[in-house]
């Protein structure tokens, strides 16, 4: 298939347009024990989140808790034995890595920031549109689940349909063409039937007032 047979013109790979990194490789699933155990691991989440009643603070606050006291512990014990103490990495933040990161959340909260302010004033229509969509959309969807599972519900989804679009995209890509040329067809059709006969009957009436 072409380019202009492609969603969008697309002329790079499914691959390529993820970044062609590790991120890729475990969506499309080039990393198969990678994306399983994710999968696997969110969903043990999931079902302990569900069932034991625990918030995210809770367990998160419990696991530290049970990590700290076995590593204090360890270590009481390993100065009392002569023994090694617990194998601990550096635990230390660059200024470098800081800066980077710092950077990083400027350029990001700057750009929103601006957006904000373009739709505050009205200088940006559509995206005032979009993001009143998009808002809308998630008030819905809070509305109908819990966030634990929307999160889970939305990586099973990052999971699989780049993968399956991948693997089937010539098809896709046909039936989608072929149903967006089908709705231009209908568009261009009601807009010489309805659409253009309204706007002259406008025009008429403008003339005769």
């Amino acid at each position: 298939m072409g380019s202009s047979d492609r969603l969008f013109n697309r002329q790079r790979t499914v691959h390529q347009i993820l970044g062609g990194g590790l991120v890729a490789d475990v969506m499309l699933w080039r990393q198969k024990n990678l994306t399983v155990g994710i999968l696997l691991v969110t969903l043990a989440a999931w079902v302990v989140f569900e069932l034991s009643g625990y918030t995210l603070l809770s367990l998160v606050s419990s696991v530290f808790l049970l990590l700290v006291s076995i590593l204090f512990l360890w270590a009481k014990s390993a100065a009392i034995l002569n023994r090694p103490a617990p194998p601990l990495p550096n635990l230390y933040l660059s200024e470098e890595i800081v800066n980077e990161v710092a950077a990083f959340i400027r350029t990001r909260t700057n750009t929103l920031l601006q957006v904000s302010q373009d739709i505050a004033l009205g200088k940006d229509s559509r995206m005032f549109f979009k993001v009143a969509a998009y808002l809308w959309l998630i008030s819905v969807v809070g509305g109908l689940t819990d966030f634990l599972t929307l999160g889970y519900i939305s990586l099973v989804i990052v999971l699989t349909v780049p993968a399956l679009y991948e693997r089937y995209e010539d098809y896709i890509d046909r039936y989608v063409m072929m149903g967006y040329r089908k709705l231009q067809l209908l568009y261009m059709k009601l807009d010489e039937e309805c659409i253009s006969k309204v706007q002259k009957w406008i025009l008429e009436k403008r003339k005769l007032s």
